[in-house]
């Protein structure tokens, strides 16, 4: 049988280098600094199509992981994109004088609704001057004295009727003061002297006046008295009268004269809304004309002697006629770009604020409307990241409720008061806002399942890629992005090799060697990071040693779990061989994930075979250790040993598989080739080598498949093998389509240069089992046997003497039970 090749990974399919012939540049100084979005032309495409879309619910979702710079490419394409020839209105709040509740919106032109909050301040602050003057002037002080001199002359000549009626009568007519007029009554003459009836009376009894006189002076007063009462009504109504006339006077030269500081703003803002406004103003203070008068007056007399009551002050008196400048647009070229990082319901929404008075009492008016930014961006754009606005209350059901109607309602939500309601209800605000949102691809699957508003608000999906592919000018574009991040932060310039250490570096995260990360964020931490090791060196350039210095920087803050392992392996506490041959026992591969730092560590990997029909044991499984993708693998392997031994014999087998020393959870598949060769070659009884460690999954089949942290498991073991001493004869055994996964550290590599460290590639379950054992694995001749002296031959001479064994003990238990 010919014997099979196993070819190491050539060293130079170990690492992506970057080839200097691309560049042909000695620093980035040589390089133009790259100015347009790199990598994304996906997201930038979809980006550019939404925001060209000016239809209803073409609002932009953009996905992608963290770290790849999309917010600023938002921010940049936003910004390369708006009209600057189109600036939003300005948005104000006016009173409603007939509603309160119901402030009125106003539009206007960029920078005017500023102009006209001034121009009304304007405003009532000469009416506020003038309003005092003007009923201290003569004309209306003569005016009113002229009211009052007719007044005077009805009253006297009703006066005079009565009198001419109580002439020669004995009686004479008094005025008696009945609270704001005067009241006529009849009282008796008694020697020059007018005398109540019931001061007569009494004279009367004292016999100091004659009785057939009272009688008669009480009968002509009761005479008199029914005409009196119909001269106190009519005096009444003229006092009604007089008060109207002055009212009327006083609303006239008002109005005339407020009408006349008006006339401006009417000439200046025409829009019809305004000039209705602008008239309710004027009849609102005409009808509460009697607050601006007070504005002049030195206050009221209080119900003591020398205390006096304040009049009004002229806040109070004008902060009905106040202007809430909701949206100030005038300094704003072009729409409005907001980016909201902190999105609360109030930051985005606004609220309508409360305040306690003196009282206790909570009150609000329209004046303590304040915009968010939602309301801040309409006519322009909006950026937020979804997840901090899902998280608040209330906020994701505002947010598409206000892009489906294009409207919003400025209210104030507040889940953690008592008291929500206050009591306004501003007049609704048309919307016209492109919103853009940031999230995970996992956020915007479960949203699109759950939320069947999605699709009709986000109809527009920017997919932003965590990778790129490598080619001579991304590679160009790369280098030019350093050099613009360079002079962006002032760092020192990087020369070629330090370009290449940091692109081999993107490389590995992007995790091919066809690949190349589009995390630029990270990739300018790694430029600072390497200017800062460039400057402790007191060198003009940074140059690759600093790069990798960095790079050993950042590991050594994190892989502090890494060490306190390898101390564990050293001193023997986590067993792990890397010299001789156990039979079932084998070095499996796993990666540790610290968040922001991965690795690889050994893990024993032990399989006991032995007659029974329980098939393959997991023992995670049974612990309930292990997850969903580790029980699939483990049945895989029971698939794979049916469809290889078990096609003419029963397979009798009982396997258990473990990973010793775990005591945590255990999931994915990427050791079922490591567990299948330890069964192999528990049946073969053919030890295993120890100086090889392996990962891999496999398929029924016995294809051997890719895994993922290829590198982070090769280096894991590798520093294993250092620590315990390099042999010659170590190395790790991979998937052959890991090969293009391959990024490994320089250090691994110049072992396996120096021929003291290996990396082999296997594609099928039976390359890999003679690589660990050194016996040929075996393949079934015409008579459908394997090679006796063969891995498959031992291993089906094995469950073939099981079988029969089992069926021998299934007989003999038959006879007994007979």
């Amino acid at each position: 049988m010919p014997k099979r090749i196993h070819a190491e990974v050539p060293i130079e399919k170990l690492k992506w280098t970057l080839d200097p012939k691309i560049l042909k540049i000695a620093t980035t100084d040589d390089l133009e600094p790259q100015t347009e979005i790199i990598g994304q032309k996906r997201g930038v495409e979809a980006f550019r199509f939404g925001m060209g879309m000016h239809k209803k619910g073409y609002n932009i979702f953009v996905t992608g992981q963290p770290g790849i710079g999309r917010l600023s490419s938002v921010k940049k394409l936003l910004d390369e994109m708006t009209d600057k020839n189109r600036t939003p209105d300005d948005i104000c709040y006016v009173n409603n004088f007939k509603s309160p509740e119901a402030p009125i919106q106003l539009r206007f032109e960029a920078g005017e609704g500023g102009h006209f909050k001034k121009d009304m301040q304007d405003f009532l602050d000469t009416v506020k001057r003038e309003a005092p003057q003007l009923f201290e002037s003569e004309e209306y002080i003569a005016r009113k004295n002229q009211i009052a001199e007719a007044h005077e002359k009805k009253v006297m000549s009703f006066y005079k009727a009565i009198e001419d009626q109580v002439k020669d009568t004995g009686l004479v007519v008094v005025r008696m003061q009945m609270g704001p007029i005067q009241r006529p009554d009849v009282v008796p003459l008694v020697d020059g002297e007018p005398k109540r009836m019931i001061e007569l009376e009494e004279m009367v009894e004292n016999g100091r006046f004659p009785k057939d006189e009272f009688v008669r002076l009480q009968q002509k007063r009761l005479e008199l008295k029914e005409e009196i009462d119909s001269i106190v009504q009519e005096l009444k109504l003229i006092q009604k009268d007089v008060g109207k006339k002055h009212e009327e006077v006083d609303r006239l030269m008002f109005t005339a004269l407020a009408q006349d500081f008006l006339q401006p703003l009417k000439a200046k803002y025409s829009d019809k809304k305004t000039l209705t406004y602008l008239d309710s103003v004027l009849e609102h203070m005409a009808d509460d004309l009697e607050s601006i008068k007070a504005l002049g007056s030195t206050g009221q007399q209080g119900p003591l002697p020398g205390m006096m009551f304040a009049g009004p002050s002229a806040e109070m008196v004008f902060q009905p006629y106040q202007v809430n400048l909701l949206v100030d647009n005038s300094e704003l070229v072009g729409p409005p770009i907001i980016v909201e990082s902190y999105p609360t319901y109030r930051n985005l929404f606004g609220s309508i604020e409360r305040v306690q008075d003196r009282t206790g009492g909570w009150h609000t008016d329209y004046t303590k409307i304040k915009a968010g930014s939602f309301v801040k961006a309409n006519g322009g754009y909006l950026v937020i990241n979804l997840m901090d606005a899902i998280y608040e209350p209330g906020v994701w059901q505002t947010l598409k409720r206000s892009l489906k109607t294009e409207q919003i309602e400025i209210e104030t939500f507040d889940p953690y008061y008592f008291i929500s309601a206050t009591g306004l209800k501003p007049e609704p605000i048309d919307m016209e806002v492109k919103v853009v949102v940031l999230g995970s691809p996992y956020l915007y699957m479960m949203l699109k399942y759950y939320d069947e508003d999605v699709p009709k608000i986000f109809k527009i999906r920017a997919d932003y890629e965590s990778s790129m592919n490598i080619s001579d000018d991304s590679v160009l574009q790369i280098a030019r992005f350093i050099r613009s991040e360079v002079d962006k932060c002032g760092l020192k310039p990087f020369d070629a090799s330090a370009l290449g250490a940091v692109m081999e570096e993107a490389v590995r995260w992007a995790g091919r060697q066809e690949k190349i990360s589009t995390a630029f964020p990270s990739m300018a931490d790694l430029l600072s990071e390497s200017n800062y090791y460039a400057m402790k060196d007191e060198v003009e350039q940074v140059n690759a040693s600093h790069v990798k210095e960095a790079i050993r920087g950042k590991i050594y803050r994190s892989n502090q779990v890494e060490e306190r392992l390898q101390e564990m392996i050293d001193r023997g506490s986590l067993l792990v061989e890397t010299k001789g041959a156990v039979v079932g026992q084998v070095n499996g591969l796993a990666v540790y994930s610290m968040g922001d730092y991965a690795f690889g560590r050994p893990s024993r990997i032990t399989a006991v075979t032995s007659l029974g029909k329980e098939g393959i044991i997991n023992i995670e499984r049974e612990a309930e250790m292990s997850g969903p993708t580790h029980n699939k693998g483990m049945l895989i392997l029971a698939g794979f040993l049916r469809s290889r031994f078990a096609q003419d014999k029963p397979l009798s087998l009982a396997a258990s598989i473990a990973f010793e020393q775990s005591y945590g959870g255990i999931d994915g598949d990427s050791a079922s080739s490591t567990e299948l060769y330890a069964i192999l070659s528990s049946l073969s009884e053919t030890p295993l080598k120890q100086n090889i460690a392996v990962t891999g999954s496999v398929n029924q089949y016995g294809e051997i498949q890719p895994i993922g942290g290829v590198n982070e498991k090769i280096e894991g073991f590798y520093l294993c093998c250092k620590s315990a001493g390099l042999t010659g004869d170590q190395g790790v055994m991979i998937p052959h389509p890991n090969i293009k996964d391959l990024m490994v550290r320089d250090e691994v590599i110049d072992a396996v240069k120096a021929g003291d460290f290996h990396i082999w590639a296997v594609k099928t379950v039976d390359e890999g089992v003679e690589l660990l054992t050194g016996v040929p694995a075996g393949v079934k001749g015409k008579n459908g046997d394997y090679p006796k002296k063969s891995i498959n031959g031992m291993v089906n001479a094995k469950l073939k003497k099981l079988g029969e064994m089992l069926m021998a003990l299934t007989k003999e238990d038959d006879g007994e039970t007979k």
